[in-house]
């Protein structure tokens, strides 16, 4: 290699991540590269039967410090920092010796991973504080426009791809690389700083990386702005869901649609149908059919269902998709549809969204929930877990019969707005719906006696009628709730509570408890011959 040789292309490879590393160094000496290098990436290579320049032979000084110094040097920074049309600088690396590097492939240190370790001491995290890497990946992403700068090994074959073709790559791919290098070390320097906060100072500090925001139409309401960016996260995600067909998605139904993504996901193991309006599910049922599920969900509330969010566990079908003839929907979200039943639904309407998310065979990731509040920011677990336990606490036993239809309810009455109530029916065996709501009253009294029970009522009538059941309509009406399931989101502070369920035929409930009126409440349950499960776990949703 000759001084100053200005006219060679060079590449400086230093990775932790290894990943197809070969192949791409293989075919830079292909494509007439100078392969500059350090330490095991150096020796990977060597071996790979890849010629290599080490750094510390390039620079002429040696690698110090156990490794800790190797690439801050100027024959590398001014090589990478070079504005190769500048005169002036042209003439300092012809002075200094610089020659230029014009592609840069460097990796960091896992310092996430290192401090995911339990137990990890702080030496062992400062140490895998990476300094050489993070600065040549912001001095060649600084100076994209002449050097192109990889941090992950996805991008190797794009690079390749215009390397072959073109010589060079074109200056809008290494602005996607240099804008993709800041934010990997933005994160990088973010993570280091939440762990040495902690461990240092005792400071907890919270970073949020989330990108592609993308304007939508407006907000909660017209007068207001909104845009919808998008994190690194499952596959298993509302924001990873394909759109098949439809106009773009508002601020409202992006909400929507996520508590329809929820609900649908607490019933995992049942086809099932969630219908989402204003963030609760006015209907949710199983069946033997997805077409059946649909069907008996929309039942739950035939009036808010009108413009609501659907999702579905399974694939449409062309009779599932037949339901929604002549019913306005916003959006139905399902893991497939079969093709006639898309196309028939594409017809149906321009205005209806159809998403597709993958399958639900994965339980539910943990995830963290964020809420701004003036001033501020608060952070939570996502309500994942149903049922601490499930302990009946009254002189009436709960049957076994019942059992899974409590279970369906406290799944139901977890995805409602606080103060919530659920009555559950069992529509056929082992097939349940969600037959009324009471969702976001000031006093859960309101929720049963007001919203719920009443709306229940109209329900059954209209069942009555599609059932075409002999049964007088009152007596139906006393079967049925005497056979529902009751669920509160929250313990119940006073009996009041249990005097309406009981007003209404209601025999079985389900309730986390906790109340310090608890006693006195299954004493009232005792009285009316109620059986009733304590949960130990509360589902406010506000």
């Amino acid at each position: 290699m000759g001084d100053n040789d200005m006219t060679k292309k060079r590449a400086l490879v230093s990775v932790s991540d290894k990943t197809h590393l070969t192949d791409f160094c293989q075919c830079l000496v292909q494509l007439n590269y100078e392969i500059l290098s350090t330490g095991g990436t150096a020796k990977a290579l060597t071996e790979a039967g890849i010629p290599v320049t080490a750094v510390s032979d390039y620079t002429g000084f040696p690698e110090i410090m156990d490794g800790r110094v190797k690439t801050l040097h100027p024959k590398i920074h001014g090589g990478l920092l070079g504005i190769r049309t500048n005169a002036t600088h042209a003439e300092a690396a012809k002075g200094n010796g610089i020659e230029w590097i014009d592609l840069v492939v460097v990796n960091l240190y896992p310092f996430e991973k290192t401090v995911e370790q339990e137990g990890v001491s702080l030496e062992e995290a400062i140490e895998n504080i990476d300094i050489g890497g993070p600065s040549m990946l912001r001095s060649a992403a600084k100076n994209h426009a002449f050097v192109t700068v990889i941090v992950d090994p996805a991008d190797y074959k794009r690079v390749l791809e215009e390397l072959n073709i073109n010589g060079d790559t074109g200056l809008k791919t290494r602005q996607t690389l240099a804008a993709k290098v800041f934010a990997h070390t933005a994160r990088y320097d973010a993570a280091i700083d939440t762990f040495l906060s902690k461990r240092l100072i005792n400071k907890t500090k919270l970073h949020l990386a989330y990108d592609n925001g993308s304007e939508l139409r407006y907000g909660e309401n017209p007068h207001q702005s909104a845009r919808f960016y998008l994190s690194s996260s499952s596959e298993e995600t509302l924001a990873n869901a394909k759109k098949l067909h439809g106009k773009e998605l508002s601020y409202n139904n992006l909400v929507d649609a996520d508590a329809a993504l929820d609900a649908v996901k607490e019933l995992s193991g049942n086809l099932g149908a969630a219908i989402i309006k204003h963030m609760n599910p006015c209907g949710l049922a199983t069946g033997e059919t997805l077409e059946e599920a649909l069907e008996m969900a929309w039942a739950g509330d035939t009036v808010s269902a009108f413009g609501s969010v659907i999702a579905v566990n399974g694939t449409v079908d062309i009779r599932t998709a037949r339901r929604l003839s002549g019913r306005f929907v916003e959006i139905l979200m399902a893991p497939a549809f079969e093709s006639d039943a898309l196309e028939f639904l594409k017809n149906k309407s321009k205005d209806i969204r159809l998403l597709q998310f993958a399958s639900l065979s994965k339980p539910h990731a943990p995830r963290r929930m964020f809420r701004q509040i003036e001033g501020g920011l608060l952070e939570q677990d996502n309500d994942r877990l149903l049922a601490e336990k499930m302990i009946c606490v009254t002189r009436a036993a709960f049957p076994d019969n019942r059992k899974a239809l409590a279970d369906f309810a406290y799944k139901a009455v977890k995805n409602v707005k606080s103060n919530a109530i659920i009555l559950a029916r069992e529509y056929r065996p082992g097939l349940f719906m969600v037959l009324g709501m009471g969702a976001g009253q000031p006093n859960r009294v309101d929720a049963i006696r007001k919203l719920c029970v009443p709306k229940v009522l109209e329900n059954l009538r209209l069942l009555h009628e599609k059932e075409k059941s002999s049964m007088p309509l009152e007596e139906f009406n006393k079967k049925t709730l005497a056979e529902c399931v009751l669920a509160s989101d929250a313990f119940f502070p006073f009996d009041d509570n249990i005097i309406h369920a009981d007003e209404a035929g209601v025999r079985f409930i389900i309730q986390p408890g906790g109340s310090k009126a608890d006693n006195t409440v299954i004493e009232t349950c005792d009285r009316l011959g109620i059986a009733m499960i304590f949960t130990g776990t509360r589902h406010f949703k506000h």
